[in-house]
This record gives structure tokens, C-alpha cells and sequence, in this order.
């Protein structure tokens, strides 16, 4: 009974989000989600169900279908996220109140991040040569000298024969830290996305067999106007060896600062 109901309330959350996304009324979604759901197509229902979806078009209708499925598998991770975390023990209120208000996958699966199992990392590793302290400590105060910092945990038993190698493994601890930060790597992605170029060049000596790819073999533009199907072409020269694409980073002066905290 408790599920039936919790699953009621993310339907109808998920009709009142479209409803807004949309500019109809809840209703008028909730109609045409229970003819998708019955089988009926988007052209069926924009055709002859006019009077049960409120006249709700075929454009409409095609918008309301895509970001249907993509809030219901949201759901679906969702829940499967919360399951798992909490089978380790590590579901805190803080947590939870996280998960739930993740409103798109990448948001999702960057606060899973640190939960999920993983094979022995290099930073893992590090920690157990007991190199955690040795990270945190060049992270909180960047003004020390460090390899002076380092000499300390320099022990050849666990495996760190010298400085550099003390720091070499703070910086995987550093590193994974980072990545697994959901906050700076939402804002990381976003930041590229808003300012970053996209960039592609020819493969030399790949311009003849290549051919079909010349409008990408020197070609750049701001990664958010990319359209999906250039997207595509790009990806599949790559993959198809004709390609080499990047992402070009703004000038480092137009990188934001790191949050505090």
C-alpha cells in the first residue's frame, strides 16, 4: 500500500513538472500519459483524443512523451541509488534530502559517485600507504613547502621509497577526492558547457579516405550550439579514425574560483 502511494506521488509530480515544462495544465498531461501508457501513439492521440488531452498537438505531445521516460527513468535510478546507499549504511537525512532533489541523471550519478564500488584505485592504494594526511594537509594549507611536508611519509615498508613518490600518491587522493565532489563537478560542467569550444581536426594523412568528414577536418564551436547530429558526425569520425576531437578550455583566467568549504 505504502509503495502504491509513493508511486502515485512521483507520477504526479512527474505530470505537475511536465505540466510547467509545457505551459498546459496537469490534467491535460496526466490524460495524455494514461492513453501512452495504454499503448496509443502520439499521432493517434493528437489526431482523434483530442477532447480527452485538452487539444494538446503533436509537438507537444512528442515533448511531453520524451520527457516522460526521461523523469521515469530518473525515478527508477533514483530509487535504485537510495537502495544502495543506504545497504551500506551511508544514507544520512543530508544525503537523502540530496538524492531526491537531484533533478537530472548527471546530478544524480555525480552524488552517487563516491558511493559506488569500485576497483582498487591508485588513490586507494595511497591511502592505505596512510598518504591521506599528507593530501589533506597540502589541500588545507598550500602555502607549506611540499616536499618538506612529504619527507615525513616517506617509508619504503609501505611502499613509498622517496618524495615524489609520497606526493605522487597525495595527488590520486587529491584527484579522486575532486571527481567525486558532486558540487564541483555539476559546476565544472556547466562552466564547460557555457564557455567551452568544441574543436576538430583531420587525422593526417586520413584527408583522402576521409573525405565524407572535410566540414570537420578544421572546424570549432561553442560546445552549447553543438546540434545532436553534428555531434554525431563528429564522434563517428573519431571512431572511424578520420577525426581527433577536443574540447578547448577558456583562458585560465576565466576559470571560476574552487567553492570554499
Amino acid at each position: 500500500m505504502t509503495q502504491s502511494l509513493q508511486h502515485q506521488s512521483a507520477d504526479s509530480a512527474i505530470h505537475h513538472l511536465i505540466a510547467n515544462e509545457l505551459g498546459v495544465k496537469a490534467w491535460q498531461v496526466k490524460a495524455a500519459v494514461e492513453l501512452l501508457d495504454a499503448g496509443s501513439t502520439v499521432p493517434f492521440i493528437a489526431r482523434y483524443r483530442k477532447e480527452v488531452t485538452g487539444t494538446l498537438d503533436d509537438t507537444q505531445l512528442r515533448d511531453l512523451e520524451e520527457r516522460l521516460r526521461y523523469l521515469r527513468e530518473l525515478e527508477e535510478r533514483r530509487k535504485t541509488v537510495l537502495e544502495a546507499i543506504a545497504a551500506q549504511g551511508k544514507l544520512t537525512p543530508e544525503l537523502e534530502a540530496a538524492v531526491v532533489g537531484a533533478d537530472t541523471k548527471a546530478r544524480l550519478e555525480d552524488i552517487y559517485l563516491p558511493f559506488k564500488s569500485k576497483r582498487r584505485t591508485k588513490a586507494q592504494i595511497a591511502r592505505e600507504a596512510g598518504l591521506e594526511p599528507l593530501a589533506l594537509s597540502l589541500l588545507d594549507r598550500p602555502s607549506q613547502q611540499p616536499e618538506q611536508a612529504a619527507l615525513a611519509y616517506v617509508d619504503s615498508a609501505k611502499g613509498v621509497p622517496d618524495v615524489a613518490a609520497a606526493l605522487e600518491g597525495a595527488r590520486w587522493i587529491l584527484v579522486e577526492r575532486f571527481a567525486e565532489d558532486a558540487e564541483l563537478v555539476g559546476g565544472l560542467r556547466q562552466w564547460l558547457w557555457e564557455r567551452a569550444d568544441w574543436k576538430s581536426t583531420v587525422v593526417p594523412g586520413k584527408e583522402d579516405e576521409g573525405a565524407k568528414f572535410a566540414d570537420y577536418f578544421n572546424a570549432a564551436e561553442p560546445v552549447k550550439n553543438i546540434p545532436s547530429h553534428r555531434v554525431l558526425a563528429l564522434l563517428r569520425g573519431r571512431k572511424e579514425g578520420f577525426l581527433r576531437v577536443s574540447v578547448a578550455l577558456p583562458d585560465a583566467g576565466s576559470v571560476p574560483a574552487a567553492p570554499s568549504g
